[in-house]
């Protein structure tokens, strides 16, 4: 009995040894300092990307000497009476061609924009189908007389001409390059009327056999039935050389009382330095 005992108090004595072997913090290999200067060690920083800072720039340094401050405005394009009735019947390729010298000066604090203006001539050339427009009436309204049923004009015009000012704000993008920017332009322009005239061009029968040759032409000129006096606005959207360009005529065609309530809308390319 007593060496049976005595070997269980050995067995006992045994494994609490080896359990101390296990647990002795000296024998560890991850110590307490160990694991302070895991917990210690700094986390990785995030990479932060941040834009760069672009100086704002001085246009009031920009230099623009090399920019011309005159320049000619060359316009084509094609013109409408608006609010006609069925009476005015216009036809065929109704058009306009205007040119203007122009000066241009840039804002000092900011060339991006610029005031410019001018002057030149505008010309309006409106084309009719099959209708002449006597403009040497006399009457106080302007006829507008339906002729396919008797002897008349294959091809018929009525043209005025205008003496004008016009006036732009405008904007772009590289100032100190005009011919590599986009520009805007809003304005208006003003003019006083020099002449107006209708052109017939080939007198045909009402078969459409020519009576005197192709060649044949008549003229007449008067501006009483013409409002003198042409107020409109414009404006363009371009880039480099050519733009194009818009204007509505705010006065009305003809004088008040002389004929149909109408006004003129333009639409067409400019070509431009600035």
């Amino acid at each position: 009995m007593k060496k049976t005992l005595l070997v269980l108090v050995s067995i006992i004595f045994t494994i609490f040894a080896m359990a101390q072997a296990k647990t002795d913090p000296k024998k560890d290999s991850t110590t307490k300092a160990d694991i302070k200067k895991v917990q210690a060690k700094p986390a990785p920083k995030k990479m932060v990307f941040s834009k760069p800072v672009v100086p704002k720039k001085d246009w009031s340094k920009v230099d623009l000497s090399s920019r011309p401050a005159d320049h000619l405005m060359i316009q084509y394009g094609s013109d409408a009476w608006l609010s006609r009735p069925d009476s005015v019947r216009t036809g065929g390729f109704s058009r306009h061609f205007n040119i203007y010298f122009m000066f241009d000066k840039p804002f000092k604090t900011n060339p991006k924009y610029s005031v410019a203006f001018g002057i030149g001539m505008g010309s309006s050339n409106i084309f009719f189908n099959n209708t002449k427009v006597d403009i040497k009436a006399n009457s106080t309204r302007l006829p507008f007389t339906r002729v396919d049923s008797v002897d008349h004009f294959k091809k018929f015009k009525v043209t005025t001409i205008y003496a004008e000012i016009p006036v732009e704000l405008r904007y772009y993008s590289n100032p100190e390059n005009p011919g590599k920017s986009w520009k805007f332009a809003a304005g208006v322009k003003i003019g006083t009327l020099l002449k107006s005239y209708s052109k017939g061009k080939d007198m045909v029968t009402k078969a459409g056999v020519s009576i005197y040759g192709p060649s044949y032409v008549a003229k007449e000129s008067d501006k009483r039935f013409f409002d003198g006096t042409m107020l409109a606005g414009t404006a363009r959207i371009g880039y480099g050389l050519f733009s194009l360009d818009a204007g509505y005529q705010i006065t009305e065609v003809l004088k008040s009382g002389s004929g149909p309530v109408m006004n003129k809308f333009s639409i067409g390319i400019t070509i431009s330095g600035l």
